[in-house]
């Protein structure tokens, strides 16, 4: 059909459900909104293309890889706020604090859902770093007892190639090629938690 994509190359043949080949087909999509911060608040939604099991009548859906499951900020908004309250921590400030009041107002950015987003990017960190370890030279990170989270993350980060920004400079570039790298390597999502860590519904799109 003209203009039909064919998502079979990020999908495969076997259906990702029940493991038959040619046993998924494409359903109406649903829209989620995807929120930047950087370098200006933009919320949007966008359409996830959604599959269906014949077999066991069960569904999954195929999420862009600038999106985190369940979470409506981008990849590159939750970075780009996490390197901003760096900033803010080596001027010697609140890092959490300052960074919320750094982006969007209308972000609805708040300090506690930064600390969280501090606590689901080291988690992915850590979870990955044994891929990790192939695409960069992680030597630099040494994680010892006493290591604080905001140190650990800031490790990681410089290793990447990232920089503590100022609200008008995003890093989404760099986002990007760690995305990209890390799903090509593993087709794993690096930050979240999936619901295919359970029951194989969603699959990340490259």
């Amino acid at each position: 059909m003209a203009g039909q994509v064919d998502f079979s190359p990020s999908i495969g043949s076997d259906c990702p459900i029940c493991g038959r080949p040619d046993c998924y087909r494409e359903i109406t999509p649903y829209w989620r909104y995807a929120i930047e911060l950087f370098p200006e608040l933009r919320k949007e939604k966008i359409p996830i293309a959604r599959f269906l099991c014949r077999k066991r009548e069960d569904t999954f859906s195929l999420l862009p890889i600038q999106l985190i499951p369940y979470f409506q900020y981008t990849v590159g908004a939750v970075i780009g706020t996490l390197l901003l309250a760096l900033q803010y921590r080596q001027m010697g400030q609140q890092g959490c604090l300052g960074a919320s009041t750094g982006v969007d107002q209308e972000s609805s950015v708040t300090p506690w859902l930064i600390a969280c987003w501090l606590t689901v990017v080291l988690r992915g960190l850590r979870r990955g770093h044994r891929s990790l370890v192939g695409l960069y030279d992680l030597s630099a990170i040494r994680i010892r007892q006493e290591t604080l989270p905001w140190e650990e993350v800031t490790v990681y980060l410089m290793v990447f190639g990232f920089r503590p920004l100022a609200p008008w400079t995003p890093a989404g570039g760099v986002t990007r090629r760690l995305l990209y790298r890390y799903s090509h390597a593993t087709a794993q999502f690096l930050f979240g938690t999936p619901s295919q860590s359970r029951s194989l519904r969603v699959l990340l799109s490259p």
